[in-house]
């Protein structure tokens, strides 16, 4: 059964403690009527919201006990969402519970439903605020979410992908990594050749879509002086390099009809011959290969051997992409934002909150690589202390993969916040007026959307 959230109403009104309490039946609410209950309850439940009537007893018609309260609540629990009521001197009041670090304001008589949209929104931001120092920590020290190769994930679809590499690991097999460009076949690779009996050996890698058919023979194999035109000196090839360690083969779907017969010749007898060279040279070595194209439909076109192929993929080990990899962007994003700023010498305090959204939604068709390429780039070109959706350029990442209300919901108020502020040209008082919002109201959305540019 999921736990309900957790709301404090500090409320001395026994009529409007019903009242509120029967309004927010989809959370716990615990009701406190004086400042001494008040700061007992909230050591002890931990609320992420409160709600706060400044008029409390000993000065029900005075504001000094409702501001006494709000200050011990942010000194214990400094993060706690505060939503402040009065209906004395309305306007100071806002300022000063704004200025003490209170999240909204609300005029007294109270509005249920303007009031449970400024709650439901404090749980939202409180929700992302905490997304965030979780994301900071885990950047911090993300060894418990690190696997195999390091490679960093808190998704279990890759901790299962590397658990899998990790048995193989041991056993004399060849493997074959299957996954979309930028998922980490060679981090996987890597990963597997340390775990394994040969880590002490050389990991030699060869991207073959990357050479030359003409020269790709040569890579693998080597070539004897004279071999051909500009070979003047002998040269050992990949596959002897790796002479008992693991050779990586990058997108083996690559390698022309050819050549993939010598392959097979060699992964059977397990001796090569140089280009030019007529003598056997027996190697000891461990292939793993990888591609993102479908071999077996290769196969069935006659662009790949099928005898190569199972000499290879005695053992396949498929990569989901990141998009299904759940959180793993945002956990990724903030790693690859603290290495770059390091790197830069730039300092953030993370992510907004429409930032960690459109990671979330975004297809993410480059994976890893796209998404560390899209985070270097705004660490450099980010001018705030928070690194937005604008900044990784995925401000319409929200609008195009939007399949949740939340992100809906979200990019509907980024919409019409933007509008507004156009409209009234940047005057906040009217903007918050064409909205039907409180100014301080407005004055968190801003923040929360980095909007404070728009």
């Amino acid at each position: 059964m999921t736990q309900k959230p957790k709301l404090l109403v500090i409320e001395d009104d026994p009529g409007l403690q019903r009242q509120l309490k029967w309004s927010y039946d989809d959370q716990e609410v615990i009701l406190a009527g004086d400042r001494e209950t008040a700061l007992a309850a909230l050591r002890e439940h931990q609320p992420a919201v409160v709600t706060l009537d400044l008029g409390l007893p000993p000065d029900p018609d005075g504001v000094s006990e409702g501001f006494a309260t709000l200050e011990g609540i942010l000194a214990t629990r400094p993060g706690t969402k505060v939503i402040v009521a009065s209906g004395h001197g309305a306007r100071e009041s806002a300022r000063r519970a704004i200025a003490m670090g209170a999240f909204d304001f609300y005029h007294k008589p109270v509005d249920i439903d303007e009031l449970g949209l400024i709650v439901r929104r404090a749980y939202h931001v409180a929700t992302l605020e905490a997304e965030n120092r979780r994301l900071a920590e885990a950047a911090a020290d993300s060894v418990g979410d690190r696997v195999l190769g390091g490679m960093i994930t808190a998704a279990p679809e890759m901790q299962k992908v590397a658990r899998m590499v990790e048995r193989v690991a041991s056993a004399n097999v060849s493997v074959m990594l299957l996954g979309a460009s930028g998922t980490g076949k060679e981090l996987l690779a890597r990963g597997l050749h340390k775990a394994s009996a040969r880590a002490e050996g050389p990991f030699v890698a060869i991207n073959c879509a990357a050479i030359p058919e003409n020269l790709l023979e040569s890579e693998l194999f080597g070539h004897e002086r004279g071999a051909f035109t500009g070979a003047v000196k002998m040269q050992e090839g990949k596959i002897e390099l790796a002479e008992g360690g693991t050779l990586f083969l990058d997108e083996v779907g690559d390698i022309p009809l050819p050549l993939q017969v010598k392959l097979l010749r060699f992964l059977q007898e397990r001796v090569i011959e140089r280009v030019g060279g007529r003598k056997a040279i027996p190697v000891d070595v461990r292939i793993v290969c990888a591609t993102h194209q479908d071999l077996e439909a290769m196969i069935a076109d006659g662009r790949f051997r099928e005898d190569l192929y199972y000499r290879l993929a005695e053992i396949v080990v498929r990569i989901p992409t990141l998009k299904e990899r759940p959180g793993d962007a945002a956990l990724l994003g903030q790693y690859f934002m603290a290495r770059y700023a390091r790197e830069n010498g730039r300092s953030f305090q993370g992510f907004t909150p429409d930032a960690i959204a459109a990671m979330a939604d975004w297809h993410w068709p480059g994976n890893v690589r796209e998404l560390e390429n899209r985070v270097k780039r705004a660490v450099i070109m980010a001018e705030g202390n928070r690194i937005g959706a604008d900044d990784l350029d995925l401000s319409n990442a929200a609008d195009e993969a939007a399949l949740t209300l939340k992100a809906a919901r979200e990019a509907a108020d980024r919409l019409a916040l933007r509008r507004a502020l156009a409209r009234s040209d940047g005057n906040m008082s009217n903007a918050a007026k064409l909205l039907g919002i409180s100014r301080p109201t407005l004055y968190d959305l801003v923040k929360q959307y980095g909007l404070e540019n728009a």
